[in-house]
């Protein structure tokens, strides 16, 4: 008996064991792309003005450009939200709504305000939150809403039996009204998005609306949340309706809607190509910066082959100090490398955008950091357009001169504290 006790007690201390160790690699699993090859009579991987490059990103991420969008860029809330309201205010059948982070305040009791005015009016209102992003909103304000008609669901809550999927977050926003126009970007339900990202108290952001095919392509990614909280799976030309491609713009965009997987995932399969197919320059805008080592070298590789990288990320003003400092224990490295480093001043940066040669443009969700390559699902809107390309590289600049070059010689020289945060932050950029 005696024995029999010892190997069911050796048979548990095996298993807790076990599971303690799937659960630590689950948690810090990583990219897995390193380097990208090329075969065949082109010179290196295809550069975003080949047409290759299009089919190779569909092909490897599963985001189908076309022609017949309209982009609007809309910088920070004071360009975000007064178009916001009016295109909710306008809705005559449907609004679907998708936020990552929600918090009580000015804007979300105007987000109530408008979706409760439409769903009284008879438009169907369907607000999908993440269950730890939006957490901190009030039940009455929740309440309010359903009273008024509101169909409103939650995603992915923190349950003891959910755990193993607890860190695998949605961080899209989306805004569907009617089918026919879209928002996404990084913008939220709080009042720091309110103003113009400059002055304090602030963040600077950059969102974009459009209109044409590629909203389709949002409103499926809202849906499938909407399935996974709900199981009704939304269909039919009211969440649907038909587009003419000539009635709405000129310009081949898609939706990138990365989802987390075993193994490589959209998103970092879609970062490579996008550094890869760089040959002039690649200017990126992201607010948590923490790429792995053979990202940097992908950075790196850009440089030494004549492309101007720039990349432009938070400064001290970081609302997370972790990963400002993981992110600063790459400088050395990639400024050595030849990747010039910008750190915006007055705010918090929370951007995420990424433009090549002045004709590959992205906006999204989508941080340069293992959580959103590895876990999150995310969503950006990607362009092949010289115009839009034109006027992200204005505002890329136009953030630069309100930022503050790294200097190698200068940085080597930061304090000793700076170099153990930094050290200690970057044995957690796995999970941050």
């Amino acid at each position: 008996m005696g024995i029999l006790k010892y190997t069911l007690l050796t048979l548990a201390v095996i298993l807790v064991f076990t599971l303690v160790l799937v659960g630590l690699l689950s948690l810090t699993r990583g990219a897995y792309v390193r380097t990208v090859i090329a075969e065949g009579d082109n010179e290196g991987p295809p550069r975003v003005s080949d047409p290759l490059f299009p089919r190779t990103i569909e092909l490897f991420t599963g985001t189908h450009i076309e022609p017949g969008s309209k982009l609007e860029i809309l910088l920070n809330g004071d360009g975000t939200y007064p178009r916001l309201w009016k295109d909710i205010a306008s809705a005559q059948k449907t609004i679907t709504l998708q936020m990552y982070f929600s918090q009580p305040g000015v804007v979300a009791d105007t987000m109530a305000k408008y979706l409760t005015e439409r769903a009284r009016a008879g438009v169907r209102v369907l607000v999908l939150l993440d269950a730890f992003g939006s957490g901190t909103l009030e039940d009455v304000w929740v309440e309010s809403l359903r009273e008024a008609g509101v169909e409103l669901a939650w995603l992915r809550p923190v349950r003891w039996y959910t755990l193993h999927k607890a860190t695998q977050r949605s961080h899209v926003r989306v805004v569907v009204v009617d089918g026919r126009v879209g928002y996404t970007g990084g913008f939220g339900l709080a009042d720091y998005w309110l103003g113009d990202g400059r002055h304090e108290g602030q963040w600077r952001e950059t969102n974009i609306r459009f209109s044409g095919p590629t909203v389709a392509a949002l409103q499926a990614g809202f849906a499938a949340g909407w399935a996974e909280s709900t199981g009704e799976l939304l269909t039919g030309d009211m969440f649907f309706p038909p587009i003419s491609f000539e009635s709405e713009g000129s310009i081949n965009a898609g939706l990138m809607h990365s989802l987390p997987t075993i193994g490589s995932t959209p998103a970092e399969r879609f970062l490579a190509l996008s550094i890869t197919g760089a040959r002039k320059t690649l200017y990126i805008s992201n607010s948590y910066f923490v790429p792995n080592v053979d990202f940097c070298k992908l950075l790196i590789n850009a440089a030494k082959r004549g492309v101007d990288v720039r990349i432009l990320t938070v400064g001290s003003e970081s609302d997370v100090k972790t990963t400002w400092y993981a992110g600063r224990a790459l400088y050395e490295s990639l400024l050595e490398g030849g990747v010039k480093i910008y750190e915006y001043s007055p705010v918090m940066m929370h951007a995420k955008t990424i433009v090549v040669d002045g004709f590959f443009s992205v906006v999204g969700s989508m941080n340069f950091d293992n959580r959103s390559i590895a876990f999150n699902n995310e969503a950006q809107i990607v362009a092949l357009d010289s115009t839009i390309g034109r006027q992200m590289e204005e505002i890329f600049l136009e953030d630069l001169k309100y930022s503050e070059e790294i200097k190698l010689e200068t940085f080597r020289q930061r304090s000793w504290k700076g170099k153990v945060l930094e050290w200690g932050a970057q044995k957690l950029r796995r999970i941050l």
